[in-house]
């Protein structure tokens, strides 16, 4: 999977605590869905203006490529898109890079399939209009695959 920075618009500051390195001096894997959660949560907020106190967001599934570490002295960004939207369902393309000298350098890659779920009835329920017309505007309805 090769992904260009060229193709995302959203991106936010991911902070390393200390708590997140192992005892090689890298953050630990577990750690990277966390930065990739704050990395979603940020676009939700800021991007798809997603009113999570409505309907919810569960995580179906999380594939990750781990292709550099990460040590406490990087300064990250995390780039996020969406590149999928179906009708209960998105998938969410994360890429955390490492701030350098040359640029920003990618060191993760994450893609996210994110359900739109309400928790009174405790099932999937479709994407809100105004969240998934956010999206689509946002990420260019060319890079997005539309499946109603």
């Amino acid at each position: 999977m090769t992904e260009k920075l060229t193709d995302y618009k959203y991106q936010t500051d991911i902070i390393i605590r200390f708590s997140d390195i192992d005892a090689r001096g890298h953050v630990n894997n577990a750690v990277y869905l966390t930065y990739f959660e704050v990395a979603r949560f940020n676009y939700w907020r800021d991007v798809a203006r997603w009113n999570l106190k409505e309907i919810g967001i569960v995580i179906g599934r999380s594939e990750i490529n781990y292709l550099k570490p990460v040590t406490i002295d990087d300064v990250l960004v995390c780039y996020v898109r969406v590149i999928r939207i179906g009708n209960s369902s998105f998938d969410v393309m994360h890429v955390l890079t490492k701030v350098t000298d040359k640029g920003h350098e990618i060191c993760t890659t994450c893609k996210t399939t994110c359900i739109s779920y309400d928790y009174t009835s405790n099932r999937s329920v479709p994407i809100p209009k105004e969240g998934r017309q956010n999206m689509i505007d946002y990420d260019e309805p060319r890079l997005i695959l539309n499946t109603n």
